[in-house]
């Protein structure tokens, strides 16, 4: 089994800083309505729970942090 580091710290009300071994992000928003993550690596994403078995969740990544080829 691995070994894993996983660890989510509150700063503000709806604010969340959550770490890894290999990245950070923020996390803004709580409980109705959109939640914004902006992580190290540059990936954003926004995602909310809808009524139901419906949810949604857009994410992008910037090309300039990207390992391309």
């Amino acid at each position: 089994m691995a070994v894993t580091f996983r660890r989510s710290i509150r700063i503000l009300p709806g604010v969340r800083l959550n770490l890894n071994r290999r990245s950070w992000s923020f996390t803004l928003g709580k409980g109705k309505g959109p939640r914004h993550t902006f992580g190290s690596r540059g990936r954003r994403t926004t995602s909310m729970n809808l009524p139901g078995p419906f949810g949604y969740r857009r994410t992008t990544t910037s090309r300039s942090r990207r390992g391309g080829r």
